[in-house]
C-alpha cells in the first residue's frame, strides 16, 4: 500500500504567482512526473481525487490552478451555473501565452525536484484536455492523455479565441491518448473528426478513443459520471504512463 502525501507549492509565472498541488508517494525515492489539468472549476474535490489516484500509482501529481491571475489562491469555483459562467469566461479572457508559461513552470518544477526521475507526462480534463494537448507541444512531455478536450475543433481557447492547437499538432512528439464521449455536445462527431484528421496528416504517435459516455463522464460527482468508462480508461492511461514514463522507486 501507498502512502501519499498532499502539499502545495507556489511557482513563478509571467502573470504572477500559481498555486499548484503536489500529490506524491511519500516513501522516499525518485518518481516519474505528471502535469495534471483541472476543468473550468479549478482543483475541485473530484480532480484532487483524480491526482491522487495517479500519485497511488507512483507518480508526482501537479495540478496547477489555471486560472491564478484572477482568482486568490484556493479558489474552487461551484460545479453549479454561477461557476460554469465564471469558468468559462475565464477560459477566454486568460492569454494563450500565459496558459503555455504555465506549462512550462510545471514541467521546470517536476524537473528540478530531486524526488523527481524528470520523466514527464500530462493529463487533463475538459479544458485540462485542450491544455494537456498543448503541454505535449514540449519536448519533454513523454506521453499525454487528453480527457474530452474541448475547443480544439474550434480554436477557442484563450483571449482572441483563435488558438493555433491544431496547426500545432506537428510539434507533438511524445505519444497520445485521445478520449472523447460520443454523448458529448461540446465535442461533435464533426469536430472530433477534424482533430482525428490532424493527427493522421502529421502522423502523430497516438490512440484514439471513443465512448459511450457524457461530457465529465471521468467526474465521480453528478450524474453524468460513469464508472465503468472510468475503471477501463484509467487503466489505458496507466499502462500508457508506466510504459512511456518508467517506474520509480515505489518500495515492494
Amino acid at each position: 500500500m501507498i502512502i501519499l502525501s498532499d502539499e502545495h507549492v507556489t511557482l513563478d509565472t509571467p502573470t504572477g504567482p500559481m498555486r499548484t498541488h503536489i500529490s506524491r508517494p511519500s516513501p522516499p525515492g525518485r518518481y516519474p512526473g505528471i502535469v495534471f489539468y483541472s476543468e473550468i472549476f479549478q482543483v475541485t474535490g473530484p480532480i484532487r481525487r483524480m491526482a491522487a489516484f495517479l500519485a497511488g500509482h507512483g507518480y508526482i501529481v501537479a495540478t496547477p490552478e489555471i486560472y491564478h491571475e484572477f482568482e486568490p489562491a484556493g479558489t474552487v469555483l461551484a460545479y453549479d451555473q454561477a461557476g460554469s459562467d465564471r469558468g468559462n469566461q475565464l477560459k477566454t479572457t486568460k492569454t494563450l501565452e500565459a496558459y503555455d508559461a504555465d506549462t512550462r513552470s510545471v514541467i521546470a518544477h517536476l524537473q528540478s525536484r530531486p524526488d523527481s526521475t524528470g520523466h514527464i507526462g500530462a493529463m487533463g480534463i475538459c479544458i485540462g484536455g485542450h491544455l494537456a494537448f498543448r503541454a505535449a507541444m514540449n519536448p519533454e512531455i513523454l506521453a499525454t492523455a487528453c480527457f474530452y478536450a474541448t475547443d480544439i475543433h474550434k480554436h477557442s481557447l484563450g483571449q482572441g479565441m483563435n488558438d493555433d492547437s491544431l496547426e500545432r499538432t506537428k510539434d507533438i512528439r511524445g505519444e497520445l491518448m485521445m478520449v472523447w464521449g460520443r454523448q458529448d455536445p461540446h465535442i461533435p462527431l464533426e469536430g472530433r473528426m477534424k482533430v482525428l484528421a490532424r493527427l493522421n496528416e502529421v502522423d502523430a504517435r497516438f490512440s484514439w478513443h471513443e465512448v459511450n459516455g457524457a461530457h465529465a463522464f471521468l467526474r465521480d460527482e453528478g450524474p453524468r459520471y460513469d464508472p465503468e468508462l472510468a475503471r477501463h480508461l484509467y487503466g489505458l492511461t496507466l499502462e500508457m504512463f508506466h510504459r512511456k514514463l518508467g517506474k520509480g522507486d515505489r518500495p515492494a
